[in-house]
């Protein structure tokens, strides 16, 4: 896998350091990694407005004018792809952490085979975010990532799509489930929820992290449950 990971620390040792872990994990696991480093957050994305091409993002917390919490913020209005592991001396930060749905915290010092197992999650959710739904929609064809999809509710004959935008196509529930992936979740015969977008469980209702809230049908309290578990 060719993976683009920047490393925005404002210590220059630990810059470095991180960078020959990152080099030894990409090695060992047989990826081909272009590794950017930064000392500030100010120079991450000054050079990020000419470059988005960043898929991981070891981002420390603690920093000069504006610390990394408030800069992932800022990238989050741009980017909802990117993995970001914060690094930091203290756990206070870990509660902003699910604002910008930071993939992990790394205490510092950062433990090898921690930071290993973490750029192993992150690697296969990029793998897994490549996945996309190629719709025909009105004489134009539509890529959809399908990491973006939140959930699809059937109208009719016609199943609307809920991501970025909403989009509506005719197709049963189950043509569209063939092609989704085992993230989704059947909610009886009207709808497909992604179990990542889901931010409550109750047992009439899912509500999403949008806000919005789905019915749940009588029997599937538990199955939804056991599913988003075994997602882990």
């Amino acid at each position: 896998m060719n993976l683009n990971i920047a490393i925005c620390d404002d210590a220059a040792t630990d810059r470095d350091y991180l960078a020959g872990l990152v080099h030894r994990w990409a090695a060992d696991q047989d990826h081909t990694a272009r590794v950017s480093l930064y000392p500030s957050a100010e120079s991450f994305l000054f050079h990020y407005a000419e470059d988005k091409s960043v898929q991981i993002l070891l981002l420390d917390v603690e920093m000069g004018q504006m610390d990394g919490v408030t800069m992932a913020r800022t990238l989050r209005k741009d980017n909802d792809a990117v993995q970001i592991v914060f690094i930091t001396g203290y756990s206070d930060y870990i509660a902003d952490g699910y604002e910008v749905e930071a993939l992990h915290y790394l205490m510092k010092p950062v433990d090898e085979v921690k930071l290993f197992a973490v750029l192993d999650r992150a690697a296969e959710k990029l793998r897994k975010n490549e996945h996309s739904l190629t719709l025909e929609l009105s004489g134009e064809t539509v890529r959809i990532p399908v990491y973006q999809i939140r959930c699809a509710e059937v109208q009719g004959n016609y199943v609307t799509l809920h991501a970025k935008a909403d989009y509506t196509v005719k197709m049963t529930l189950s043509e569209l489930e063939a092609r989704l992936d085992d993230n989704f979740f059947r909610l009886g015969r009207s709808a497909l929820v992604n179990l990542g977008c889901v931010a409550r469980v109750t047992r009439t209702a899912v509500t999403l992290n949008d806000g919005s809230t789905l019915p749940l049908p009588r029997g599937a309290y538990e199955r939804i449950n056991r599913a988003i578990i075994n997602r882990g």
